[in-house]
């Protein structure tokens, strides 16, 4: 798996568990739901968000080293 399809399952899976609490918020709206939310899926979507910017940047500098090197 190359970088950009990395990027793209990572940004995809953080997409649909955001989407499935978002339906789960639906039937699950109470101080432990946003207990949940806080502790485990607010950390997951920054981390995930870091590491997306973190894989942008190596791409780039993966590129520039295919260009410096041909």
């Amino acid at each position: 798996m190359g970088m950009h399809e990395g990027r793209a399952k990572i940004g995809k899976s953080v997409k649909d568990l955001l989407t499935h609490w978002t339906e789960t918020r639906s039937n699950w709206d109470d101080s432990t739901s946003d207990a949940f939310e806080k502790k485990f899926l607010v950390p997951i979507e920054a981390d995930a968000r870091t590491a997306i910017s973190a894989m942008d940047v190596m791409a780039q500098v993966l590129a520039q080293i295919k260009r410096d090197c041909e």
